[in-house]
């Protein structure tokens, strides 16, 4: 037994649905361990309570984005953040997680110390003052991106007189009733701008350098929602996500296998949403669907704004930004108010804390994934990345509840490291794997810092769920890769291995 134990017995980094679902998961399944959150923000949410553009809310079904042990009851399942913040607050109340939470703690810096058989962790208060935890195991719920910097295209605004802001840092009461305002970009961010900002601006234009595909469902799963009127809500939840589950997996396998006929059902919606005159090269990518992720129209919100003249889609590349608006190299001008730079989120890793490992610092682009959870010959740490094929939590979820089954292992054998082992023997056999098959622009921006990835299991980030489910639920925690040692005399165990494969 270690002289004196650490602080807690996991550690959580961020209060968003990855840190938040870790807490509730090991309340339910790892009820001897302790824990704590540090949430670096005043408020709980992530994502959700960061953003504040207009009509920000999901891009996937709650029923998926929703965790598996606790039912989406709202109406839509297309949800907007308020609707997902109470959702969070909810269960974090219900469950007596709050309490729990420590906000304005921002972690700076994690250094694992084998002889310990724990991290010290160094966090930064919002005083500016800095504290330091301790904790046996460490689990990054931080995020896939940079909180602090998004992406930044290198825009020369020169002689606009306008206002520009990024969706990220969106200014509090921004008054643009009677604007014209263009948002830059194609994504999920500007889709969902555009329509949210046509019912007060004059005129709103989505400028995208390239087109990005498009699909409309109703914001209501009236499946759901009848399932939810005559059965139980756990079972009716369970039903309606297996439900949604399966047409992810068929729709992304689909237009994978059978691109054109993708196609041609997404072509066939939009021009039932616009009519038959429709620019159809403005909604024809330069790829195939699910070469990047589809983008969600719900209730053909964005097709009516354009119906109604108070939305357009203008393809063209920025020649300058002048006086009046945006001059295009077509030589055109788009006369702008309001310029909104939807271009895009900046990758970081591990919320860009300073990781160690007995002092010494941890390249994350050198290691491999070890189940998408945990990372090869680094001790007890696990992180979530959610899929891009499908929706976050559905990651997050079965990360949780395999870190829980390890921390009970642990606990049951006494031991306090627990180490994906890859000695270099073996990782000179592995055949690497593109971590990422998707052409999206802040995707092979970051992959230069992304972890590697192998062609076979365990040694990768995989992206097919279903199949994930079954492996990380079924598959023996001893599989000969993982170690479970003890701190002290025991506790080089993992590093001999190594070395005695050198």
């Amino acid at each position: 037994m270690l002289a004196t134990p650490p602080d807690f017995d996991v550690l959580i980094v961020g209060a968003g649905i990855s840190g938040i679902g870790m807490a509730a998961h090991m309340t339910d399944k790892s009820p001897h361990h302790s824990y704590a959150i540090v949430e670096q923000r005043e408020n709980l949410g992530g994502t959700w309570d960061l953003f504040r553009y207009p009509g920000i809310r999901s891009d996937s079904d709650m029923h998926t984005l929703g965790f598996d042990f606790e039912p989406w009851r709202h109406e839509k399942s297309i949800a907007d953040a308020p609707s997902i913040l109470a959702y969070l607050n909810k269960i974090v109340d219900e469950r007596g997680i709050r309490q729990n939470i420590r906000f304005g703690h921002k972690v700076i810096s994690a250094d694992f110390r084998n002889d310990e058989a724990r991290w010290h962790v160094e966090m930064e208060k919002e005083d500016g003052s800095r504290t330091h935890l301790t904790a046996n195991f460490l689990y990054l719920g931080s995020g896939y991106y940079d909180y602090d910097e998004p992406y930044d295209p290198g825009f020369d605004f020169g002689e606009f007189e306008g206002q520009v802001l990024h969706p990220q840092f969106w200014p509090k009461d921004l008054d643009y009733t009677g604007k014209k305002v263009v948002v830059v970009g194609s994504g999920a961010t500007a889709v969902t701008i555009v329509p949210s900002m046509a019912d007060k601006a004059a005129h709103v234009t989505m400028l995208q350098r390239t087109p990005t595909w498009m699909f409309a469902r109703p914001a209501k799963d009236k499946i759901a929602n009848f399932l939810r009127k005559i059965l139980p809500d756990k079972l009716a939840y369970r039903i309606t996500r297996f439900k949604n589950i399966k047409l992810q997996d068929f729709s992304f396998k689909m237009a994978r296998n059978k691109p054109q006929k993708v196609k041609d059902a997404l072509y066939k919606g939009i021009e039932k949403a616009l009519g038959p005159g429709y620019d159809k090269a403005s909604f024809t990518p330069p790829y195939d669907p699910w070469d990047q992720r589809l983008c969600l129209v719900p209730d053909d919100d964005l097709f009516r704004a354009m119906k109604a003249g108070k939305a357009s889609v203008v393809t063209g590349h920025i020649a300058a930004f002048e006086k009046g608006g945006v001059r295009l190299q077509s030589g055109d001008l788009i006369e702008a108010d309001i310029i909104v730079t939807a271009t895009g989120l900046k990758l970081a890793i591990a919320g860009k804390i300073a990781i160690s490992h007995n002092g010494e610092p941890v390249q994350f682009h050198e290691r491999y994934y070890y189940k998408g959870c945990m990372f090869s010959n680094l001790p007890n740490l696990a992180v979530v990345f959610g899929y891009l094929n499908a929706s976050w939590t559905l990651r997050a979820d079965i990360n949780s509840d395999y870190v829980c089954r390890v921390l009970n292992h642990m606990r049951a054998t006494g031991s306090d490291i627990a180490t994906p082992v890859l000695t270099p023997a073996d990782e000179g056999k592995i055949v690497e794997d593109d971590i990422f098959d998707f052409s999206s622009g802040y995707i092979q921006r970051g992959k230069a810092i992304m972890p590697k990835n192998a062609i076979d299991y365990p040694w990768r980030l995989n992206q097919e769920y279903v199949v994930d489910r079954k492996r990380m639920a079924s598959d023996p925690l001893l599989d000969g890769l993982l170690t479970f040692t003890r701190a002290g005399a025991n506790a080089q165990e993992a590093e001999e291995q190594l070395e005695a494969a050198e």
